[in-house]
């Protein structure tokens, strides 16, 4: 387990996000334990800088310092403390700053998931490509699942706000809340098959969202973290796949 105390501050925010995780990560192989906290902590770090708060400024300039971090990484460099667990990994980081920008515009309410697919695809493929190197894995899980699940992530923290625009018209005028982010959720769950293929991490993490979107489409707590026993058995139907 990680034991830098700099590293574990940053993980411990993703912790907080997700404490079903301590139920899923027996299923990991013990290596990739603590780089599968750290990526996931990183993907954290770039998701919030792009989607949170009331004004994007603050974000655009964060997600423009980890380009200039994920950039030094490349050549050897890191000042953020994930980069004592990630760095050293021989991952595409430069394609990953690349495509900092398009996680930046997925910010935008689209006008159809299409839409919104698109415009995070440069983003989903990145990261498909870092965490096969990451973790090793045979096979990147598909893009467009990669996508979906980011998307899922967007709405789950969004609400409302991130729903397309075609969700908020079909919910039309005084709708109850969330109306239109439940629409999109379950038009995400209708696309997005259960999480194959990838790194056995990225399968549960992608699996743990899944769960939870499912919930709120139904009528759940976006934020509210799954019973132990739902988690345990995602998990364990997610590692077999």
């Amino acid at each position: 387990m990680v034991r830098d105390p700099a590293v574990d501050t940053v993980i411990d925010k993703w912790r907080a996000h997700w404490p079903e995780w301590p139920l899923a990560e027996p299923f990991v192989p013990p290596l990739h334990r603590e780089r599968a906290l750290a990526w996931f902590a990183l993907r954290d770090e770039l998701t919030h800088a792009a989607w949170s708060g009331s004004d994007p400024r603050p974000g655009e300039a964060k997600l423009a310092w980890w380009g200039e971090e994920l950039q030094g990484w490349r050549k050897g460099a890191r000042r953020h403390p994930l980069g004592n667990v990630l760095q050293p990994l021989p991952a595409a980081w430069s394609t990953l700053a690349w495509s900092l920008p398009t996680l930046l515009a997925s910010r935008e309410r689209a006008g159809d998931t299409d839409e919104a697919v698109r415009v995070i695809e440069p983003f989903a493929e990145s990261v498909a490509g870092v965490s096969q190197t990451v973790f090793g894995s045979g096979k990147p899980a598909p893009m467009e699942n990669v996508a979906l699940g980011l998307l899922a992530e967007r709405v789950l923290e969004g609400g409302d706000a991130a729903a397309p625009l075609e969700f908020v018209a079909k919910a039309g005028e005084g709708a109850a809340p969330d109306a239109a982010a439940r629409a999109c959720a379950a038009e995400l769950l209708a696309r997005w098959p259960a999480p194959h293929d990838g790194s056995v991490a990225g399968r549960l993490h992608a699996s743990l969202v899944r769960e939870r979107l499912q919930r709120f489409a139904k009528g759940g707590v976006a934020g509210r973290p799954l019973p132990a026993w739902r988690a345990l058995l995602t998990s364990w139907q997610a590692a077999r796949r």
